[in-house]
């Protein structure tokens, strides 16, 4: 069958007819297992046969800059959850982060789409109704009680350990309590896998907040206690309280942080790290915790904190209200001394990132005097074209990391070391959604073919 290539427009297409082959009628159930459990099937038959038809068909090359570049661009992974278009950015199922703002089911008083809602679209294609939401609420509020030697363990953990290490050997603790773990030894056939993966998966989800609020109050606060989830409010809500923030604009902004920061499609590294490691049928805490070391690290999900220490060095030198010019000059100085602009920037990405777009709406509403906010704006008015003279930049647009850290800091949360925490709450959405129908479809462990420069050189010259 002839090679051809798919467009990121296409795989955009495609990825909306997926959603249609997906989204059946919704029965209304607040069971979300029982919904799952009437859509697996029939997209096991949907892939079964598809594959029987297009199984030998090329959707893309491999070049050598792929080889040594981390394989960026390689088409080799199939993701659920999310499509990243370079234009359009992040669709959940089909949907953009607008879509998503307005057609989610939102806390009463709320303007922010609620997380569980989210986790609903992910992990099944549908938009979720109001009980929907509040069934998930309820769930992961009845599921997040922390084990004792888990609790103990955080508690005995020296104060200067990093909050991302506590939090991923919080969770890889929890691997106790894996149903998975229990039913593979039992025996289980690998059709009911998935089964145990979202129990797993749930309890995993529910018990987050409560993890991050430990290390948080215990890191920051003294080790004042944390309180307890409410199973009448919802997930951001209880979190945020835990934390110790009553403020309900900062409510409101977990809910829109916990959202949007959930997925970006399966080549990041947090998410393709714990989409290898269950490959291999780790539980779900073992492939998240993997995943969540990968979050951890300076390109990934500390990239926010980058930025921040990025401007408060811009801050010193040119002051809150500095002129266009005296901007333009830190940043040419930055890039000459061959650093780069932190947030400016995206692997795949081609426009303004929409995470950063509706941050930036968020703060215009909620914050629109504040001084670092301010200078935020300034830089996204002044770095693009910037970035565009030096002529070596593809994209020169600000990516989300760009803008949330300020909107914390607004609300009073400092601690820069804590930030990526954040974000490992919410990207467990995301990524244990697709866990969960990786097991469903049965997909493999994975196992790329890797070449040695000599080889490779062998392989490009008889070409």
């Amino acid at each position: 069958m002839a090679l051809f290539r798919i467009s990121s427009r296409r795989c955009l297409e495609l990825q909306k007819l997926n959603s249609i082959g997906i989204r059946a009628l919704s029965d209304g159930s607040t069971d979300l297992r029982k919904v799952l459990a009437d859509k697996i099937p029939k997209e096991q038959e949907r892939i079964k046969a598809f594959r029987k038809q297009h199984g030998a068909t090329k959707v893309g090359e491999v070049t050598v800059d792929m080889m040594y570049g981390g394989m960026r661009g390689i088409k080799g992974l199939v993701w659920e959850p999310s499509v990243l278009d370079a234009e359009e950015g992040i669709r959940f199922r089909g949907k953009s982060i607008p879509e998503c703002q307005k057609l989610l089911p939102k806390a009463p008083g709320g303007a922010e789409p609620l997380p569980e809602g989210l986790f609903w679209l992910l992990i099944t294609g549908d938009v979720p109704n109001d009980a929907q939401v509040k069934a998930i609420s309820k769930e992961w509020a009845a599921r997040s009680s922390l084990p004792a030697h888990v609790t103990k363990a955080l508690n005995d953990l020296p104060k200067h350990i990093h909050p991302m290490t506590q939090f991923s050997a919080a969770i890889t603790l929890l691997n106790s309590e894996s149903e998975f773990v229990k039913a593979y030894t039992g025996g289980v056939h690998k059709s009911k896998y998935w089964e145990t993966v979202y129990e797993d998966s749930m309890n995993l989800i529910a018990k987050l907040p409560v993890i991050a609020a430990t290390i948080y109050r215990n890191v920051y606060k003294g080790g004042k206690g944390i309180g307890s989830v409410d199973a009448g409010k919802d997930w951001s809500y209880n979190f945020a309280t835990m934390l110790g923030y009553d403020n309900p604009e900062f409510i409101e902004l977990m809910r829109l942080y916990l959202t949007i920061h959930s997925d970006h499609e399966g080549g990041n590294v947090s998410a393709h790290t714990t989409h290898l490691v269950g490959s291999a049928l780790s539980d779900p805490y073992l492939s998240f915790a993997a995943g969540m070391n990968g979050l951890a690290g300076p390109l990934h999900g500390l990239a926010n904190q980058e930025v921040l220490v990025w401007l408060e060095k811009l801050r010193k030198a040119v002051g809150d209200n500095p002129s266009d010019e005296k901007l333009k000059d830190f940043i040419w100085s930055t890039l000459k001394s061959g650093q780069v602009v932190p947030g400016y920037g995206h692997a795949v990405l081609r426009k303004t990132d929409p995470r950063y777009t509706c941050q930036r709406e968020f703060a215009l509403k909620h914050l629109p005097d504040d001084n670092l906010f301010k200078l935020v704006s300034q830089v996204y008015k002044v770095v693009p074209p910037i970035l565009l003279e030096t002529g070596k930049v593809k994209n020169p647009w600000p990516n989300v990391d760009a803008h949330s850290g300020v909107l914390l800091q607004y609300y009073g949360m400092k601690e820069m070391n804590y930030y990526t925490v954040l974000f490992g709450v919410s990207r467990a959405l995301g990524v244990l959604a697709n866990l969960v129908w990786a097991r469903a479809l049965g997909l493999p462990i994975e196992r790329p073919k890797s070449l040695s420069t000599d080889l490779l050189m062998k392989a490009v010259k008889a070409a």
